[in-house]
């Protein structure tokens, strides 16, 4: 193959990389912070240790650029806010008081200040804080942690370049603040941004830095004229200062479409690109535009948000073709490596076979090094590397995991009638309100209940063997006992078990599924301290035995109240696992979705009236582009009803949602054919229940009152209003009263004190009705 000449020697590069550390240490410094076990210093020890920690691991594989402004206490997009002066002013006075206390404040809320809003970042299961903005906006610059966290990497000799979040991404992601009319838009503030960030660049430049990365993710989703000019605006005045470093404008997860002749054309020295699969048309495009000739091109071929490992083969041939369109190209991956776990070496429970198809961030630093030398060097450089690839790819493409016959029978034998229920959803309604006799206002919680350190310390003994499985799942039917009484005290219609049992939402599943593979270690960030761990769905996938009905039916026959069976469904089980990339994810949500019918069917027939199949991914999941969406949403919308459509009538399908835009799906909602639906709404102050009525939606809605990511406790009165509120745009007979989304991250005096407000408020709001 063709090779990049001396005087361009080739970086290998990285945008980001996991924060945690090995044993999730910034987690527990973080929330010891919280809890006052751990001081202010000691947790920016613990930071700066772990940085140092991950520079150094990205040194060592050989990264020859290691990344710097990446690391974050809670969300690098608030960091963003907090580097530009964008702090809301009810949270202005805290901030001034003490950084960090103001800092986790915006991110957590207090009892007295309402947090900002989450939601996802892009596609991924990633969230971050919006920042809101509005016409009185004022920007302010403050480069110190930018600048402190490359002064550190350059002071251990490296070679450092900050990650910014770019100024178009920025505006682009922000809402309108509290009070602010609903259709300001946040990019018409680009003009007072722009000052600020050309002085965070000069800072930046003043501390050594020669590169610096705007990251601009925005770009890659479908954008109005006026939003390409306000990006090339914004890069010919960047790139028309004098006093700053060169600048790589990033961007990933799809291709750049439109975007890409407007940053082609930009006065700065770079762009980096993704030219994974998802984003295979960067490569067509940058060669239409005619290169970036005198540019840097950084090409992310290595999947940043994928565990599987890389086809060096064809990595090489796009990094060839690369060198055509650009003077100096160099290798990363195609996104920060937040989005996968540390170290696949530590699996040691997966077979040392399957092992080696996977590549988590230590694996893919090697990956982008060893790509690196090839294009530097030729193939002749790495030849014994591209052997062990080859072998690699061809084990995993003929193991028995990815090919099960019987389950592509199944899957292939599936007619459109099977994904429909028989009954048109009036008719289901009337038999389900006989059958449940609920008053209005109906209240209920999402499925999980506080996970308590009694529990973790009983499951931790059941792995450990200092207790038997017995005396663990005595444990386990205290703890729903226990659930169960404080929801019939408390006064809850609808009642749950708690899952005082499963680990996680999805791996508590995937572990009893053919197919999936768990991982002991394979943390990822989901928001602030709050860690999972994606299983890894590797082959074709069925369900050997029922997974829910015991604990369901065991938690039934302790009340006369309806129990929810609680189940994750199919697009969730795909979209927060490492799913394969072998086959189109269509195909696997059918498999996923026929395993999980089989569940749905024996709870039913186990005596479970209400069912819910929860999809919070569903928004998530949607394909960046426009163009993508009615292939995704055909599949998706399909997987949900071929999990649910085998039930009678009077058995209510619920579903679940959160954290995400929905304005954009309301059809697909529509499609699920669920009977009642909650969502997020805390937050947002109930705008989904306002786009629900726009859209004309005609189910039961369950719209949260009770934001259970921060830890205040709202009033009954808080409650109360966000109900009326609630009934403003959905009528009394089709809403339901619930929190925002489950409560195992939430403490138990929190979770009974504000479920108590919750059923107070919707035993005052039925009242209010009553009275007319």
């Amino acid at each position: 193959m063709t090779t990049q000449s001396a005087a361009a020697a080739v970086q290998a590069t990285v945008y980001g990389y996991p924060r945690q550390g090995q044993n999730r240490e910034l987690k527990k410094a973080i929330e010891g912070y919280w809890k006052g076990r751990v001081t202010a210093e000691t947790l920016r020890e613990t930071a700066r240790d772990l940085r140092r920690a991950n520079w150094a691991q990205l040194a060592e594989a050989g990264i020859t650029e290691v990344p710097t402004g990446d690391f974050s206490y809670y969300d690098h997009v608030l960091d963003t806010s907090v580097m530009v002066g964008a702090v809301p002013a009810r949270h202005r006075a805290a901030v001034a008081a003490d950084a960090l206390d103001g800092y986790f404040a915006m991110a957590r809320g207090t009892q007295d200040v309402a947090p900002l809003e989450m939601t996802k970042w892009f596609d991924t299961n990633y969230h971050y804080l919006v920042p809101e903005l509005g016409p009185d906006t004022v920007f302010t610059a403050d480069s110190a942690k930018q600048v402190a966290e490359l002064r550190e990497a350059r002071a251990l000799g490296l070679t450092a370049r900050p990650v910014l979040v770019g100024p178009i991404t920025y505006l682009l992601l922000a809402k309108p603040a509290p009070g602010v009319a609903p259709g300001f838009e946040p990019l018409t503030l680009l003009d007072r941004l722009l000052p600020v960030y050309a002085q965070v660049l000069a800072d930046l430049r003043a501390a050594g830095a020669e590169w610096v990365q705007l990251d601009e993710p925005a770009l890659v989703q479908d954008r109005t004229p006026a939003d390409l000019g306000a990006a090339a605006r914004a890069y010919r005045e960047l790139g028309a200062l004098t006093d700053r470093p060169k600048l790589l404008v990033g961007s990933y997860f799809d291709r750049l479409g439109d975007a890409l002749p407007v940053l082609a054309k930009a006065p700065v020295e770079g762009l980096a690109l993704d030219f994974t699969e998802r984003a295979a048309g960067n490569l067509a495009d940058l060669a239409a535009v005619g290169g970036l000739p005198g540019k840097r091109l950084v090409a992310g071929v290595v999947n940043g948000r994928n565990i599987w490992i890389n086809d060096y083969a064809k990595s090489l041939a796009t990094l060839g073709t690369l060198l055509g369109l650009a003077d100096r190209v160099d290798v990363a991956a195609s996104c920060s490596l937040l989005h996968v776990p540390l170290d696949a070496a530590a699996e040691r429970d997966i077979d040392p076979q399957v092992r080696r198809w996977l590549a988590f961030a230590r694996q893919k630093t090697a990956e982008i090094t060893t790509l690196a030398r090839g294009l530097a060097g030729g193939t002749d450089a790495i030849a014994a590397e591209l052997a062990a690839n080859r072998a690699d790819l061809a084990s995993r493409a003929r193991s028995a995991i990815t090919h099960d016959p019987a389950v592509r029978a199944r899957a292939a034998a599936t007619t459109a009638a099977d994904a429909r229920r028989p009954q048109p959803y009036a008719d289901r309604a009337t038999a389900q309100r006989a059958h449940l006799g609920l008053p209005p206002l109906p209240t209920t919680t999402i499925g999980s209940f506080p996970q308590t350190p009694e529990l973790r310390t009983a499951r931790a003994d059941l792995r450990a063997g200092r207790i038997d499985t017995d005396g663990y799942e005595e444990r386990i039917k205290t703890e729903i006992r226990e659930v169960l009484a404080f929801q019939e005290k408390a006064g809850i219609d609808v009642l749950v078990h708690g899952e005082p049992e499963r680990n996680d939402m999805v791996q508590y599943f995937a572990e009893q599924l053919s197919g999936y593979l768990a991982t002991q270690h394979g943390w990822v960030q989901s928001y602030g301290t709050r860690y999972v761990r994606p299983p890894v769905l590797a082959g074709d996938i069925s369900r050997p035995d029922p997974m829910t009905v015991r604990w369901t039916a065991y938690a039934q026959a302790q009340t006369g109240r309806p129990v929810k069976g609680m189940l994750t469904g199919p697009v969730t089980m795909l979209a927060w696992s490492f799913v394969r990339d072998d086959q189109p994810l269509g195909d696997t949500a059918r498999q996923v979705a026929l395993a999980l019918r089989d569940e749905v069917n024996d709870l039913e027939a186990a005596g479970t009236s209400v069912i819910q199949v929860d999809e919070p991914a569903l928004r998530e999941t949607l394909p960046l582009r426009a163009d993508g969406h009615a292939e995704y949403l055909a599949w998706a919308t399909e997987s949900f009803r071929l999990t649910t459509s085998g039930v009678r009538p009077e058995t209510q399908i619920h579903t679940h949602m959160c954290y995400a835009e929905f304005g954009d799906i309301l059809q697909a909602i529509d499609d699920l054919d669920a009977d009642v639906i909650s969502l997020e709404a805390a937050r947002s102050h109930m705008q989904v229940a306002d786009e629900l009525a726009g859209a004309g939606y005609p189910r039961e809605v369950g719209p949260g009152v009770w934001d259970i990511h921060s830890p205040r406790v709202p009033s009954a009165d808080e409650a109360a209003a966000l109900l009326r509120k609630g009934l403003q745009a959905i009528p009394a007979e089709r809403l339901w009263v619930n929190p925002d989304c489950g409560l195992k991250t939430r403490g138990w005096p929190e979770t009974r004190a504000s479920l108590e407000h919750l059923v107070a408020a919707a035993h005052t709001v039925r009242s209010e009705l009553a009275s007319g």
